[in-house]
């Protein structure tokens, strides 16, 4: 047998934690984070500005930019239920002018919190 030496704080600390962590799930208000990078022709069509722009109007946390191959890249974290409509902005409307070819997602993970405060565009 096995015999972890904790605290009697550190137990009470742990269940605390948990207990918050079970609430915060059990409201339906998890948060989730994806990293995304999208294809096609979204480089000079202000793709960039039109995601940060949804992002915010969808609650959504985190950033965007251009990146060197001729994609968008970012992460956005927020509500699942918004990250879900904001992926499928990304994967079919995107900004006028665009032509998105496709949408990879990475690095999914729920959250207890957000990590960023805004939707920043970066350089």
């Amino acid at each position: 047998m096995v015999r972890e030496n904790i605290s009697r704080k550190g137990l009470t600390d742990l269940v605390r934690v948990l207990a918050c962590t079970m609430a915060h799930l059990e409201s339906g208000h998890s948060y989730v984070s994806v990293e995304f990078e999208v294809f096609g022709k979204v480089q000079g069509v202000y793709f960039t500005k039109y995601c940060r722009d949804r992002s915010t109007e969808l609650d959504i946390v985190g950033w965007v930019k251009n990146s060197k191959r001729g994609t968008i890249m970012g992460k956005m974290q927020g509500p699942k239920a918004n990250v879900e409509a904001m992926i499928a902005w990304l994967s079919n409307e995107g900004s006028p002018g665009s032509k998105i070819e496709r949408c990879d997602l990475m690095n999914f993970e729920y959250l207890a919190r957000k990590e960023f405060n805004g939707f920043s565009i970066r350089f």
